[in-house]
Parts: C-alpha cells; structure tokens; sequence
C-alpha cells in the first residue's frame, strides 16, 4: 500500500464553496460535450471525466467529422485545454466569470476547432439549476482551491484504484460523475436490480434505469454536505441488514437522509495513514453489501 508524500489537502467548504458550484458546472458543459459525442458505455461509463497530472481529462472523444480532440482543465496553470487530431488546439483562461460566458466561449472554440457540439444548456442534479447561456449568478473562481480539489483527487484516485484491484468482476473505472462532482468506483455483482425508484432534478427516468440496471456497490468522495465533503458507500438495492452493520473506522456512520454510510474527508486527511484509513472504510463497507447481499464473493473477488 503506498503512503501519501504529501499531506492532503484541507477542503474546508466554507472557504471555497462558490468556487466548487462554478466548477461544477464548467464540469457539467465539459461533460455534456463528451456525452454528446461518446458512444453510450454501460452505467454511463462514456460520460465522467478522469484526474490527470495537471487537472481533468474528458480523454480522446471521437467527433463525426472524422477527426477526435480532448478537453482538458488544466488546473494548475488556469487553463482549459481544447486539442484535436488534426493538430489543432486552443484555450480558455480559467478565471472569475459567468458560467454564461464561459459556454460561450467553449461552444466557440469547439467550432472554430471545427469540432462543434450542440448539447442540451441544462446542469443536471441540481435543484432550481440554471441554463448555461442564463447562468450570471454562478462566477467565482478561487485557483488556489481549485488546484486542493485537484490534488486531493489525486490522492483519492490512488487509494480507489488500490481498492478496485480487489476485485475480478465488473467494475467500473475510477472516474468523476460531473451531475454531482464526485469521485467514485463501483463494483457489480452480476445480477440485475429492479427498478430504481428514484430521480434526480433533470434527469430522465431513463438516466437513473442505466445508472443502476445492475446490483452495485458503490463508493466514493463527494465535495458536498457540511464541513470538508464525505467519502460515502452504498448498495444498490440495499439488503436488509446492511445500514446496521458496524463498518471502519469508527468515525464511520450510515446517514439515513443519504442513504449510505459516510466517512468525513476531515477524518482521514488528518490520519496518520490517510490512505489506510480510507481503505479501511472502502474494504469493511463492500463487505456488509456483498455479505447481507449475498453476492458470489469466491468468484468477485481477488484472492
């Protein structure tokens, strides 16, 4: 298991809130250009985007023109990054600005890069969100805690990619889900789920049926809720017998609003052993779905 080099960062979301909403939602037009142009993958798997050593990657994207490109935040030089196959690239400074203007200018670049990609202007996961070309509420922009949010997915992705290597069944790559900015990796049993019963604000019924058209246990970090975010795991559909089984390390909790257990970033970034912690938590909570759930463990998982 490796050890972090450096400390994590501190995230603490009273600091840097207005900044996380803004990117958010740069995030959501990124995506949405990726999703318009990916092939559809199983769960969704053609729309997150990946932490990279300088920020976040749609990665390569094929375009019906006959060429590719990628686009890509470069958060450590306030950067967006637009490339194509044909050698073109271009830019956008990242800096304090509506996200009006900044799909303006995005859906610019990519014609003039001749790339162009109509998308449907509307953030999904958001209660009350505002379309792209409207949005002149959303503006702030902080570099310094951008560039924290990227480093502390830098450390995260490591320690969920240590955790996916447990498992020989289908799972997901590590990947952010840009509808609700989190980081996170699951794993499948096999078997199909019923319905899922729930929505989200904006999104069709068929989003959430390919969401969770399989059992999962999933897990991963959310810069969301109180203090410095929560990493968080679930199951889908939740066996009986799961919310009550006690999961590492201690500072652990199932939240009955949420619907998971969670464990306060703050937690594990002032461990001794970040990473150890962490992994604790991603190993003990599989195992009370996989256990109450039943799952073919002997088959799933590396052994």
């Amino acid at each position: 298991m490796r050890e972090p080099v450096r400390p994590w960062p501190a995230l603490p979301l009273s600091e840097w809130s207005d900044t996380r909403d803004t990117l958010q939602l740069w995030t959501q037009v990124v995506g949405k250009v990726r999703l318009a142009n990916e092939p559809l993958a199983a769960q969704w798997w053609n729309v997150p985007l990946y932490p990279t050593v300088r920020g976040l990657t749609t990665s390569l994207m094929p375009h019906t023109n006959g060429a590719s490109f990628q686009i890509d935040f470069d958060l450590r030089s306030d950067r967006l990054d637009v490339a194509t196959t044909t050698g073109d690239t271009a830019s956008i400074m990242l800096r304090s600005m509506p996200v009006a203007d900044f799909y303006t200018k995005l859906m610019r670049l990519l014609d003039e890069l001749g790339v162009g990609t109509p998308i449907w202007p509307v953030p999904v996961e958001i209660p009350g969100a505002i379309p792209f070309p409207d949005d002149r509420v959303h503006t702030a922009y902080d570099p310094a805690y951008a560039q924290r949010f990227w480093r502390a997915l830098v450390e995260i992705q490591g320690v969920l990619k240590v955790f996916r290597s447990d498992f020989v069944g289908k799972v997901s790559p590590v990947h952010l889900f840009w509808g609700g900015l989190d980081l996170a990796v699951t794993r499948f049993s096999g078997r199909p789920a019923p319905p899922y019963p729930r929505g989200a604000p904006n999104c069709g019924p068929q989003v959430m049926r390919e969401a969770y058209s399989h059992e999962v246990s999933s897990a991963g970090y959310w810069p969301g809720g109180d203090d410095e975010g929560v990493f968080y795991s679930y199951a889908y559909p939740e066996p009986d017998g799961f919310r009550t089984t006690v999961v590492r390390p201690a500072a652990a909790h199932y939240d009955s609003d949420l619907g998971e257990f969670v464990l306060p970033y703050a937690a594990v970034r002032t461990a001794e052993h970040p990473d150890r912690v962490l992994l604790e938590f991603l190993r003990s909570t599989y195992d009370a779905a996989a256990i109450h759930g039943d799952w073919d463990r002997a088959a799933l998982e590396r052994h």
